[in-house]
């Protein structure tokens, strides 16, 4: 526990140093953990990490997550022109090796690609949004999905009964998933009451109820993935907490949400 304190503590002050610090620096971290991720998400699946079809999955990070606005570059593809594209390649490898590689690998790697990079770049491009309020979005959002996680925890610690998914995640709980949800809409209305106006109290609970609910189905994605491979964690990067997506599986499905469902500007 002393461990995982620790390193929590230090992780945190580290990104959120980063975050603070905005521009290239940051999306360059937030880069190079989505990369460190569809590592360990290849590791995960029993795939060479370092095989020709999984360096075609990291090429499809790069491509989502890469800062072109930053660098003044122009992507010359769309978002849906990019996933197609990332596709019918990974769809190509398993002709072009005769099934040795099958489209079970190729499909796994794929989908790792768009979920982790777009996930990420969703997270890079929070701290940039339109309306200039970039660093307040994306704390809200982090510190909103970390309430939702203490919230839980603590509360089917204390008063936890029923299993919410046993199956999947055996020590979460009916009640810390209901106590997740009120701690993260709290915290996302404290943040309005000092947002100067930039956060309506309905949106503030709107966001404070996707933060908790798609954090949640985040983290229970993970599980499912992890139980089906029979690990525990996804990777070693962080001690007592285990990898990159071990701490950033409710990220990835939150930043892409809620922009999707239009509660943030982007």
């Amino acid at each position: 526990m002393k461990q995982r304190l620790i390193t929590g503590i230090i992780a945190g002050v580290v990104f959120l140093g980063f975050c603070l610090l905005g521009g290239l620096p940051y999306h360059l971290i937030v880069l190079a953990m989505a990369m460190i991720g569809y590592y360990e998400f290849v590791r995960m699946t029993k795939i060479s990490p370092f095989g020709g079809t999984a360096l075609l999955g990291y090429l499809g990070v790069l491509m989502f997550v890469f800062p072109w606005k930053l660098m003044d570059v122009e992507f010359p593809l769309s978002w849906a022109q990019g996933i197609w594209l990332l596709m019918f390649l990974f769809m190509l490898v398993t002709v072009l090796t005769k099934n040795k590689i099958g489209i079970q690998q190729a499909a796994m790697l794929f989908l790792g690609a768009v979920y982790i990079g777009v996930g990420f770049s969703y997270i890079a491009g929070t701290r940039t949004t339109p309306d200039g309020h970039g660093l307040f979005w994306t704390f809200l959002l982090l510190v909103s999905i970390w309430a939702s996680d203490a919230g839980a925890y603590f509360v089917g610690k204390w008063i936890g009964k029923n299993k919410l998914w046993p199956a999947i995640s055996p020590n979460k709980t009916i009640e810390g998933a209901l106590g997740g949800v009120v701690i993260s809409m709290i915290t996302a209305v404290v943040f309005s009451l000092f947002s100067g106006g930039i956060l309506a109290f309905g949106q503030a609970l709107a966001i404070g109820l996707a933060c908790a609910v798609a954090g949640q189905l985040g983290d229970l994605i993970q599980s499912a993935y992890k139980r089906v491979y029979g690990i525990k964690d996804s990777g070693t990067l962080l001690p007592g907490h285990g990898g990159i997506l071990d701490r950033c599986d409710s990220w990835i499905i939150v930043f892409p949400f809620v922009h999707i469902v239009s509660l943030l500007p982007y």
